[in-house]
């Protein structure tokens, strides 16, 4: 069984600030103001990581007001969880499989 993991997920999630990010979206919605105060980083930062996370699937939009609200869609981590418990399973099942050298 081959397993396929979402690298461009990985990679999204990869950067310090994005994950940040998206550990304290998985506590609660907030909007960029709060994500500003909380990491300590620059509005343009925060928001450049946002769209990202956005475009990835992994966050969606909630407009309030002058405000937009982010939360975390917890169904793209739940998916990319499987992939890597897919590939750890793989991995456990071929543990004692080695190819010979030429």
């Amino acid at each position: 069984m081959m397993t396929s993991v979402d690298t461009d997920l990985i990679r999204v999630l990869g950067d310090p600030l994005r994950l940040q990010i998206v550990t304290m979206l998985a506590r609660e919605t907030l909007c960029t103001t709060h994500l500003v105060e909380e990491t300590g980083a620059k509005q343009t930062n925060v928001s450049n990581h946002l769209k990202v996370l956005r475009e990835a699937g992994v966050v969606e939009t909630e407009p309030c007001g002058r405000f937009t609200y982010y939360r975390l869609r917890p169904e793209v981590l739940e998916a990319l969880a499987g992939q890597l418990a897919d590939l750890a399973a793989t991995a456990r099942a071929n543990a004692d499989t080695k190819r010979a050298c030429p």
